[in-house]
C-alpha cells in the first residue's frame, strides 16, 4: 500500500482517521484506515461499488446503519472523538460540525416541505435562527449555492426543481450552519457535464469562502482530478493508494487504481453499434407537457417529435431540466401529455422504464425475488412458469440466485441496476426506456452494465429509448441521438454525425463541457 500523504497544511486537521476499522457482525468491511484532512482541503475517496467508500463516510458522520460499529481506531472531527460520543451528542454535531450533501437528490428532499424550510432546517434544529429568521436567511443561502431567482424557489416544492437545482439546494443546506467539515457523497453523479461544472464551481466557492474541509466520496475520476487536493483509493475496505490528486490519477502506482481509470476509458473505446432500419416501434408527434408553478404555466416539453425503430437504440441527451426524463415518461404512458400523441406499433409494445435510481424505485422491504417477480404476478403468470422465468431473467442479466433473498440495501449499485433491468425485461417488452441507467455507477460497474446492454441488444433484438447525459456511453451504445434544451428538440440524427459535427451551438457547448480541462492521459 502507498503510505498516505500528510496534508501540506500545518494547522490541526479537521478530520483525522487513525487506524479505523468497521465491522458488520463478524465481517470487517474497513481495515485500519488512516487519513487526515486539513481546513480548506478537498479529499476525494475513490473506489468501486462495495469498496467501503460509503461506510467510511458513515463512520465519519457517526451514521453507521444498525449492526455496523467501529471496532478499532478513532475518528476525530474538529477535535470531537466521533467514536466515543453518545447518540445525543452526535446529533448536536450534525449540521454544525459536520454537513452532508447526500447522493440521491431525488429522494433526499422531503416532497411535502418547501425548499427554503429544508435548507434552514439545521439552523432551526440547533436554535441558530427562529422560523422568521430562518425564512429570511434561506434566500441568500440558496443564492450562495448558485440558485437563480432564489426567492421564488425558496417557496417551491422539490418536484418543481430540476436535478441541478435540487443538488444546489442540498449544497446550500450542508453549508447553512458553516460546519468545518462537509461530506459530499457522489454529489454530481446524476448531473450532466455543464450542470456538474456549475454546481461544483459554486461548491468550490463556498469551500474557499469558509475554509471548509470536504470529504468527497465519488466514482468520478474526472471530478476528483479537477476538484480534489488529495485522493484516497479504497479496495475491499483497504486503503491501497493515496496522495496528491494529479499524481495518483495521472500516474497510479497500484494495479487496482490503474484498473479503475482504465475502465472509465474503455466505455468510450468502442464505436457505436450497427444502425437499425426496422419498422417504427414508437412515434412521438408534437409532444407538449405543461406544469403549473407559482400560478403560471411552465412547458417542460415543447413540441417534441421523433421515431424509434425496431432494434434501435435512440438517445435523448441534454442538460438537467432539458425535458429528457419527462419525454421518457410521456413515451411510457406514465405521464399524460398536455397535447401531442405517442403512437405505438400495432403489436403490443409494453414499454418498460429503467429508472435513474433503482434504489428509489424499489420497495426497500421487498426481496430481489419479489421485485423481479412483480410484473409477472401483475399479469397472473402461474407459479411454476413464474419461477422458470425468474431463473431465465437472472441468467440474462448475470445475477446469482443467491441474491434472491436480499433486499435493495444489501446490493451494490451495479447489482441494483441489473435487478432493475431484470424486472423491466420480465414482461418481454418491445421497448425499453432507460433513464440515466449508468450515471450513478463506478467505472467498473458502469462498464459491466454497458456491456450487458450491448449483449441484451444482440441476444434479444432489444429496442431502447436511452436517456443520458453521458455522451461517451451514447457514442458506444446508440444509433441515433436527439439533443434537447428547455423542452425543445434542437437537432437529431446519426450519433456519428451529431456528436462529431454538430450543427447547433448548444450541442457544441455540450461536447466542450464533456471534454473539460482534464481530458488528459490518466483522467477518466
Amino acid at each position: 500500500m502507498t503510505p498516505p500523504d500528510k496534508p501540506t497544511d500545518e494547522r490541526s486537521p479537521v478530520l483525522d482517521l487513525s487506524g479505523v476499522s468497521v465491522a458488520y457482525g463478524t465481517r470487517t468491511v474497513l481495515h485500519g484506515i488512516d487519513l487526515r484532512l486539513a481546513p480548506g482541503q478537498v479529499l476525494a475517496v475513490l473506489g468501486a461499488s462495495g469498496s467501503g467508500k460509503s461506510t467510511l463516510a458513515q463512520a465519519v458522520l457517526g451514521l453507521l446503519p444498525p449492526g455496523g460499529r467501529v471496532t478499532a481506531g478513532r475518528v476525530t472531527v474538529a477535535g470531537h472523538d466521533i467514536t466515543a460520543l453518545a447518540p445525543h451528542r452526535l446529533r448536536a454535531l450534525r449540521g454544525t460540525v459536520t454537513g452532508l450533501v447526500p447522493q440521491d437528490q431525488a429522494v433526499s428532499l422531503d416532497p411535502l416541505v418547501r425548499v427554503g424550510a429544508q435548507v434552514t432546517e439545521t439552523l432551526r434544529a440547533h436554535r441558530l435562527a427562529d422560523r422568521r429568521e430562518a425564512a429570511r436567511r434561506a434566500v441568500p443561502l440558496l443564492g450562495e449555492a448558485g440558485i437563480e431567482a432564489p426567492g421564488p424557489l425558496a417557496r417551491a416544492y422539490p418536484h418543481a426543481l430540476s436535478g441541478g437545482q435540487r443538488q444546489r439546494v442540498l449544497v446550500a443546506g450542508a453549508f447553512a450552519a458553516r460546519p468545518p467539515l462537509v461530506v459530499a457523497d457522489e454529489p454530481t453523479s446524476a448531473l450532466d457535464a455543464t450542470v456538474r461544472r456549475r454546481v461544483m464551481d459554486r461548491f468550490a466557492a463556498l469551500v474557499a469562502a469558509h475554509g471548509t474541509a470536504v470529504l468527497l466520496v465519488t466514482h468520478d475520476f474526472r471530478l476528483a482530478r479537477e476538484r480534489a487536493d488529495q485522493v484516497a483509493v479504497l479496495a475491499d475496505g483497504r486503503l491501497v493508494e493515496s496522495g496528491p490528486a494529479a499524481r495518483v490519477l495521472d500516474r497510479p502506482a497500484h494495479p487496482y487504481t490503474r484498473r479503475l481509470t482504465g475502465a472509465g476509458r474503455r466505455v468510450a473505446a468502442r464505436g457505436t453499434a450497427p444502425r437499425a432500419s426496422g419498422t417504427p416501434v414508437v412515434r412521438a408527434r408534437d409532444l407538449v407537457k405543461e406544469y403549473r408553478r407559482d400560478g403560471r404555466r411552465v412547458r417542460a416539453v415543447d413540441g417534441v417529435g421523433f421515431t424509434v425503430r425496431e432494434g434501435e437504440f435512440f438517445a435523448l441527451v441534454g442538460e438537467s431540466g432539458s425535458g429528457k426524463s419527462t419525454t421518457a415518461r410521456l413515451v411510457t404512458g406514465l405521464t399524460a401529455p398536455t397535447s401531442g400523441t405517442v403512437e405505438h406499433a400495432p403489436a403490443p409494445v409494453r414499454p418498460q422504464l429503467v429508472q435513474q435510481s433503482p434504489y428509489a424505485a424499489f420497495d426497500p422491504r421487498w426481496t430481489v425475488r419479489r421485485i423481479v417477480e412483480e410484473p409477472l404476478r401483475a399479469r397472473h403468470v402461474p407459479g411454476a412458469r413464474r419461477r422458470a422465468r425468474l431463473r431465465e431473467l437472472l441468467a440474462l442479466v448475470g445475477l446469482d440466485e443467491e441474491l434472491l433473498a436480499r433486499r435493495p440495501r444489501e446490493l451494490s449499485g451495479g447489482q441494483r441496476q441489473r435487478v432493475a433491468l431484470a424486472r423491466a425485461l420480465a414482461p418481454e417488452p418491445r421497448l425499453l426506456v432507460c433513464d440515466e441507467p449508468v450515471s450513478a455507477l463506478d467505472p467498473v460497474a458502469r462498464e459491466r452494465v454497458v456491456h450487458l446492454l450491448e449483449r441484451l441488444r444482440t441476444e434479444l433484438g432489444l429496442t431502447c429509448l436511452f436517456v443520458s447525459h453521458e455522451l461517451d456511453v451514447v457514442r458506444r451504445l446508440c444509433d441515433r441521438v436527439a439533443v434537447m434544451r428547455d423542452g425543445r428538440l434542437l437537432e437529431s440524427g446519426p450519433v456519428g454525425e451529431v456528436l462529431s459535427a454538430p450543427s447547433h451551438p448548444y450541442t457544441r457547448a455540450l461536447l466542450a463541457a464533456e471534454a473539460g480541462p482534464s481530458d488528459t492521459p490518466g483522467a477518466e
